[in-house]
């Protein structure tokens, strides 16, 4: 019974599913493959050597260890982001996680958190090298014995090998392996680190010919509002809880003399992995693969920003959301650059990134007033206020000068937002207010005078994590496109967009293909189609 209860808590290690919509997980039937292969291995080993030394074990007890901290990762990245598990990027985002969550005691928090996992890996590999001896000592040697136990190995031999190639006849009784997540990381490694591999893997650019003529000479913004997708529009309590905000937008659309057309573009990201987006859109590429993100860092790929430049527009990139240098921006090229440092803020810290879009976007256009004799503007601008864990809600300030204040708001507005407690398992019921506040502000920012035209592209870059999109949701996101140029908006519909801020169903392409239309529909030759 000991050498049974050994395998079968090794089998659990490496088969468990996640708890959706939490970071727990909750155990499976299933058999693991590499727990059979390593059975099998062991098994051999056993005939031809005979019993592994003490450095074999511990070994074999390291193996365990990594297979069931990437069953974790797989299955809970899976989860919760709707999507598979990837190790070279995910991997980079943990410290600047820690270093946002931390706040304050950063240092102190991430030493905690860094004895934590330490101490559960050193528990977890005592733990599995004592299931392991018991394998070796007891299970091992009674089944060379048993011509049952043989027969059954080897049956189990078939099914995982049939379940490695993907034979769907044994997903039932065989869990999704394990080892795959690993050697393709060998991969991304191999192509991040050869050139030659790099420029491979990337697609054609697009051509970013032709000209802006269709624009007119207008400014353009383009907006990525964080975390907003398809639920804002799929589930009907959170869609219930933002027609008002809906509606300020509407009204600050229609006080500014400009329509709004809208649609739904596909994301190449889920719940995260914010920059799949946001580079997407800029270069044409289409990113679902965070490698290719990775590698068109380090190419002399064009984008929007350099197709504007060499037609006589000022760039400008604004990212409240960094407070560290970041070296990545000497790809995009931006003529202007400004992070959460350099917008000043002396308002209240809110949230993890302290600064409100409305105070973000506010503060940008004092630093960096248009002026008649001005060139056209292109700004970039992701927000950040939206970002999981959607608390707290900042109050909305409709004294758009005291916003630039040091008192910004109320006493009582404050503290009620202050009062919040961040719960990251339950993301579902601050999603809807985070966006009614999101569209107030927007629908406020789009209402002010403005003293040229301008053309502004709001989008979504991904949509909320599966605890609040829903399990098996779709990656798409809302695109709208606000202008007074009635013969640019007529080319978006033709491209599928509709009037309102409410988009088709069916989604016009994906990110990376929205920017091939944008090109068309700004170019002077106003091509409608590609």
């Amino acid at each position: 019974m000991k050498a049974i209860a050994a395998l079968l808590l090794l089998n659990a290690a490496f088969v468990f599913n996640n708890l959706w919509p939490t970071p727990w997980i909750w155990p499976d039937l299933r058999v693991s493959p590499e727990l059979v292969l390593g059975w099998c291995a062991l098994l051999v080993w056993l005939r031809v050597a005979g019993p592994p030394g003490e450095r074999a074990l511990s070994l074999a007890a390291v193996a365990a260890v990594v297979l069931a901290f990437g069953r974790y990762a797989d299955v809970t990245v899976r989860g919760l982001f709707g999507r598979p598990v990837n190790l070279y990027w995910d991997g980079q985002q943990i410290p600047t996680f820690l270093s946002v969550s931390a706040g304050g005691d950063a240092l102190l928090q991430a030493a905690a958190a860094v004895a934590a996992v330490a101490l559960a890996v050193w528990a977890l590999f005592r733990g599995m090298k004592m299931l392991v001896r018991v394998v070796v000592r007891d299970a091992a040697p009674a089944a060379l014995r048993s011509p049952a136990a043989l027969a059954a190995t080897a049956a189990l031999l078939v099914s995982a090998v049939a379940n490695y190639a993907g034979v769907q006849a044994t997903w039932s009784y065989v869990s999704r392996p394990v080892l795959p997540t690993y050697t393709r990381q060998v991969g991304v490694l191999m192509d991040a680190l050869q050139p030659a591999r790099a420029q491979a893997v990337l697609p054609a650019s697009p051509a970013f010919g032709g000209d802006l003529a269709g624009l007119g000479g207008a400014d353009l913004t383009l907006l990525f509002v964080e975390s907003y997708g398809a639920a804002a529009f799929d589930d009907p309590a959170i869609r219930a809880q933002l027609e008002q905000a809906r509606a300020a937008m509407a009204r600050g659309i229609a006080d500014s003399g400009r329509q709004v057309v809208s649609a739904f573009v596909r994301s190449p990201t889920f719940a995260g992995g914010s920059e799949l987006a946001h580079l997407g859109l800029l270069s044409g590429l289409d990113l679902k693969d965070p490698l290719r993100h990775d590698l068109l860092l380090t190419s002399d790929r064009r984008t929007l920003v350099d197709f504007f430049r060499s037609q006589g527009y000022q760039s400008f990139g604004l990212y409240p959301a960094l407070s560290w240098n970041w070296p990545e921006r000497a790809f995009y090229r931006f003529d202007v650059f400004l992070d959460g440092r350099d917008l000043g803020y002396e308002g209240p810290a809110i949230g993890y990134w302290s600064i409100p879009d409305q105070f973000t976007i506010a503060r940008f256009e004092q630093l960096h007033p248009l002026r008649p004799d001005s060139p056209p503007r292109l700004l970039f601008f992701p927000t950040i206020t939206s970002h999981a864990p959607f608390r707290p809600v900042p109050p909305y300030q409709p004294d758009w000068d005291r916003l630039l204040t040091p008192r910004p708001y109320d006493e009582a507005d404050l503290a009620k937002a202050l009062a919040e407690r961040v719960d990251w398992l339950d993301l579902y019921e601050p999603y809807p207010r985070m966006f009614a506040y999101t569209g107030t502000w927007l629908g406020g920012w789009l209402a002010r005078p403005r003293p040229r035209p301008e053309t502004v592209v709001m989008l979504g870059d991904h949509q909320p994590a599966g605890s609040v999109s829903g399990p098996d949701a779709r990656w798409d996101v809302p695109v709208h496109v606000v202008s007074a140029d009635q013969a640019l908006l007529a080319r978006l519909r033709a491209l599928g967009f509709v009037p309102g801020l409410e988009p088709a169903a069916a989604p016009i392409g994906a990110m990376h293909e929205l920017t091939a239309m944008l090109l068309d529909v700004f170019d002077g030759r106003g091509v409608a189609g590609r």
